[in-house]
């Protein structure tokens, strides 16, 4: 089971990539995320945790990094782990936004279907949201003097 969103963002890739790299500021364009941290670089193998904004907090990895275009983080808890994939590319205008979710483990017949309700209802709200910070971030950014 997969869940995709896709969204036209009118800002660069790498105006993405930095809003993706601010972690602990993920609560700021994520409705669905309460906290996130994360020990160390966000690079491949940096582990942190995440509290969603209902439930309970989950330690997390980043499992794939390619700088300006992709990350995908897992969160687990025990016999259960679910994969976020977030990649940018660019396109006319600005760039296309692609966050994908699924899940594995033993135990993803059990919970997979219930959070997946969840991550379905959530996801297309958070990607507006992306949508509308990271234009604001970029208009206020091109609109300062340098």
């Amino acid at each position: 089971m997969r869940i995709e969103e896709r969204i036209q963002i009118a800002v660069p890739p790498d105006v993405i990539d930095s809003i993706w790299i601010e972690v602990d500021r993920w609560h700021v364009w994520d409705p669905d995320t309460k906290q996130a941290s994360i020990n160390g670089p966000f690079a491949l193998g940096s582990k942190g945790r995440i509290v969603p904004s209902k439930g309970m907090g989950v330690p997390m990895v980043i499992t794939e990094r390619t700088p300006g275009r992709s990350f995908t983080v897992e969160g687990h808890i025990p016999l259960f782990r679910m994969h976020f994939e977030h990649r940018v590319h660019a396109i006319a205008g600005g760039s296309e936004v692609a966050h994908r979710v699924w899940f594995s483990g033993p135990l993803a017949f059990l919970f997979g279907p219930s959070v997946a309700r969840q991550v379905s209802q959530g996801l297309p709200r958070t990607m507006r949201s992306l949508k509308a910070y990271a234009e604001q971030r970029h208009e206020q950014a091109a609109a300062s003097p340098a």
